[in-house]
């Protein structure tokens, strides 16, 4: 069995690899936990509203094992999240979008579209050769399974028949679908990343695979997917630290009491969670 790599036996290079994967990771997981609680108590029943809570507490727990892998790097907690500049969060634009005013379509369209993404990432990570991160993956993995499962359960019961329901869900979909495809923007540590064996699928596989997911499950639901290859492309894509005012708005947000509150140390984000 080849050794896994630790934290002091990265190059600066590798470092650097490491870091474009874990702030993708955790800022995707902390702002979909962060929009997902914008729900909580407003779900059709209350079941789906214990459910949201449960996701949304696990997407904030995810991020913080992402999160706690740059401290070991040498970032502080209020360097990587309470004190970074907005525009240096590298997630998605999907996450950050707000919900459509009481839109429950809108809810399950996007979690079902990142939850499959994740899902995939995570398993492109499985087998990852930094120790540090491969003892965390399979935790986050199996939560994000049941995540996937929760959408695609609400999916199938709102694209039931032909009411409004799902004319809701299609609107979702082409409202949606051209910002879930920043979520597999090339790294720019790509080669590295791959090169050293920190992710075991390039993002454009990972696309590709996402692609053969997502596109057949949605029309076996009668719904029609706009064309990934022709799809007009939102001029914010995230990853590259542009991102639409909706994020700075949050941001400003979830951050106001850090910023209002004098305190020695910043409150840790979610559970605490075991390696």
């Amino acid at each position: 069995m080849v050794a896994k790599i630790q934290p002091e036996d990265l190059t600066d290079t590798q470092q650097a690899a490491l870091e474009e994967l874990l702030f993708r990771l955790a800022d995707d997981e902390y702002v979909q936990g962060e929009r997902l609680i914008e729900w909580q108590i407003y779900a059709p029943t209350l079941e789906s509203d214990l459910a949201l809570a449960n996701i949304a507490q696990d997407e904030f727990g995810h991020a913080r094992l992402w999160y706690d892998l740059l401290q070991e790097l040498g970032y502080s907690e209020s360097e990587v999240l309470w004190e970074r500049p907005a525009d240096e969060f590298r997630h998605s634009t999907l996450v950050e979008l707000p919900f459509e005013e009481g839109d429950w379509a809108d809810v399950i369209v996007r979690s079902y579209l990142y939850d499959a993404a994740e899902r995939l990432r995570l398993e492109s990570l499985t087998e990852t050769s930094y120790a540090p991160l491969a003892d965390r993956v399979g935790k986050a993995l199996s939560e994000e399974r049941y995540h996937l499962e929760n959408a695609q359960n609400w999916l199938d019961r709102l694209c039931e028949g032909d009411g409004e329901s799902r004319g809701r869900v299609q609107a979702a979909v082409e409202r949606l679908f051209p910002h879930a495809l920043s979520l597999f923007a090339e790294p720019e540590y790509e080669g590295e990343l791959m090169e050293s064996g920190f992710q075991t699928v390039s993002t454009s596989d990972l696309r590709v695979e996402w692609l053969d997911t997502v596109i057949p499950y949605l029309e076996s639901l009668g719904l029609d997917v706009p064309d990934p290859e022709e799809v007009e492309r939102p001029t914010a894509r995230g990853r590259d630290g542009t991102h639409t005012d909706h994020w700075f708005e949050l941001a400003e947000d979830f951050r106001r009491t850090y910023n209002e509150i004098d305190k020695p140390e910043p409150a840790r984000i979610g559970r605490e969670r075991k390696a």
